[in-house]
């Protein structure tokens, strides 16, 4: 049989024939907004690397969940940042803790209109800016930190959270906070687990937003995911299905994207991506210098981001992606 020639443009003639012809979609429900509550202040306070982005109140952060909820948005995930700090985070599981009094607040405002989601660290809550108990020898304890973990996460749960979200790497983490939840009787608490989560120098600006300065000059490589690896991260994500994750994650999104492509691949279970906050501020700067269409670009990377295989997309343009996604 002879096919007729193929004229792939045809496809493309005009703005509905694309539409209509369209392989990947980008909607409202694939966005969780990430937002920054801050103890202790009574209006929010701007990031200036992070333009457009501001550390909560705990009224204002009430006020811009319910804005967020009402432009369709169906999820956001919290960061803490607290007034005083130690050497184990003991804030990060305090029922008075900057998150739970968040977490309680947002639950009696909207009920179950929203996905409440936790991140399960220590590291904005130690004076050392570490996720995990320091040992004598200066690395991160292990075992000492999962002990905490499963506090935090005892913690979160019975303020209100749908998922607590793991971020610090640790061996073993999603193990033992399932294991606290379901002893608590938080059997129904999802556990979004960060499975791949790279050391990359694109956090900057979200480590000004939650304060946090890691002491003496040290960094994260010896617990977070090695850049040039794509088989470990596999292992990683592996482990934690095995462990009880519900959802896994790959940290950051736009440079690792053929490390949500092959996850996507190789797992039959609801993929979340993270458009970090070094993503998001490159967008800004060159946005706010003209050398873009800020707008433009930061649809085409969520578009992206979809494309490689992400369910759902944790991002700050969440909000300004949800107007342009409805006008």
């Amino acid at each position: 049989m002879t096919f007729p020639e193929q004229r792939p443009r045809r496809l493309r003639r005009t703005a509905a024939m694309r539409r209509m012809v369209a392989e990947t979609r980008l909607c409202v429900d694939d966005l969780v907004a990430p937002l920054f509550v801050r103890e202790g202040i009574s209006d929010p306070v701007p990031i200036p690397s992070l333009p457009g982005v501001v550390q909560h109140s705990r009224s204002s952060l009430r006020n811009e969940v319910a804005e967020l909820r009402d432009v369709g948005i169906p999820a956001v995930i919290l960061f803490g940042i607290p007034e005083h700090k130690d050497a184990v985070g003991s804030e990060s599981w305090s029922p008075d803790g900057v998150i739970q009094v968040a977490l309680r607040d947002l639950r009696d405002d909207l009920g179950d209109d929203m996905v409440f989601l936790a991140d399960l660290c220590v590291d904005e809550y130690t004076d050392h800016g570490h996720c995990g108990v320091i040992a004598d020898d200066g690395t991160v304890d292990n075992d000492a930190t999962l002990e905490l973990y499963q506090r935090v996460a005892v913690a979160q749960a019975e303020a209100g959270a749908d998922v607590c979200a793991p971020s610090g790497m640790m061996d073993g983490q999603v193990a033992a906070i399932r294991s606290a939840l379901d002893a608590s009787g938080y059997d129904q608490v999802s556990i979004l687990a960060y499975a791949a989560k790279y050391a990359s120098s694109l956090y900057g600006p979200f480590r000004d937003a939650v304060d946090v300065e890691i002491v003496d000059g040290g960094d994260r490589r010896g617990y977070q995911q090695d850049p040039p690896n794509v088989r470990e991260a596999m292992s990683e994500i592996r482990a934690d299905l095995t462990e009880g994750a519900d959802i896994v994650m790959v940290k950051p999104a736009l440079a690792y994207l053929d490390i949500v492509a092959r996850a996507r691949d190789q797992f039959d279970v609801p993929l979340a991506a993270y458009h970090v906050s070094g993503e998001y501020a490159m967008i800004e700067a060159a946005a706010a210098n003209g050398w873009l269409d800020g707008d433009a670009v930061a649809m085409e990377h969520l578009l992206a981001i979809k494309r490689a295989g992400a369910d759902f997309i944790l991002t700050y343009l969440a909000r300004r992606a949800a107007v342009l996604i409805g006008s």
